[in-house]
């Protein structure tokens, strides 16, 4: 009798990365597309958000790269990861910037960190989830009036065409896209599409203010560049066009200005 296909979805059916750390760090932030991606957040940022040092609720913080960002900028940063392994790993990168540390679950943050906050991301989270649009609606009421709620999820859409570019045309067609949780893929289980945010923001009083694709040409690619040249190349291509239509809309991610509009004067 064979061994059971290990898990690593928590009892609400979130994704784990408990023992995951070296593997997420390599897969998602190792070579050029994670190089990519932040290069294009420390340029994005600055755009789509209004920065003045105010604090910072930051979900899934996982290795604490994004914290760090807002840290080195002025901002007290509130870093919640689940992850044991991943906050160690996070604070051991930080050392003595100002943050601080929360071991707990989205669904834990009205308990946790209630805020409101003016200032929260959540980046590349949601996709891990197994009830995505219950977590946006616990973000949104975590949301100060006039709050900014900085959103990064990963594209279904992407996942799809990047499925048919690879030659899976069947599991495209069946919009089998999902991962299963199961041993150490890094496929996300619930990966999202525009519209889905679009509704969630609509249902909870949230307005998009700003949206951008990040990787939009480096993910389809068949042989990515070899050489500085080529790097800084691709990198500019990115730039020039993960703002733009239709280019942003396939980005590998999908990044979002999300605001709770001022409370109405009597």
């Amino acid at each position: 009798m064979s061994d059971p296909v290990p898990s690593y979805l928590s009892p609400a059916g979130d994704r784990h990365f408990d023992g995951l750390a070296d593997k997420f760090a390599s897969s998602l932030y190792g070579g050029l597309r994670g190089e990519l991606r932040l290069a294009l957040l420390d340029r994005l940022l600055p755009e789509m958000l209004e920065l003045h040092g105010q604090p910072v609720l930051e979900v899934g913080g996982g290795l604490g790269q994004l914290a760090g960002w807002f840290a080195d900028r002025g901002h007290d940063v509130t870093l919640c990861e689940p992850a044991g392994e991943m906050l160690e790993r996070a604070q051991a990168q930080l050392q003595d910037r100002p943050v601080r540390y929360l071991e707990t679950p989205l669904q834990a943050l009205p308990d946790e960190a209630p805020g409101p906050w003016p200032l929260m991301t959540c980046h590349a989270v949601l996709e891990w989830l197994g009830d995505p649009r219950a977590a946006f609606a616990t973000l949104a009421g975590l949301l100060a009036p006039g709050g900014q709620l900085s959103l990064m999820v990963f594209n279904r859409d992407a996942l799809r065409l990047s499925n048919v570019v690879k030659g899976n045309l069947e599991k495209a067609l069946a919009d089998r896209l999902e991962g299963k949780g199961q041993r150490k893929r890094l496929t996300p289980i619930s990966p999202l599409t525009h519209d889905q945010i679009t509704d969630w923001a609509a249902e909870t009083g949230l307005e998009v203010r700003a949206t951008a694709g990040v990787r939009v040409f480096h993910d389809y690619l068949r042989q990515p560049p070899q050489d500085e040249a080529g790097r800084e190349a691709l990198l500019e291509l990115e730039w020039r066009y993960c703002r733009a239509e239709p280019h942003w809309r396939l980005g590998r991610y999908l990044l979002y200005t999300l605001i709770r509009p001022e409370e109405s004067s009597p």
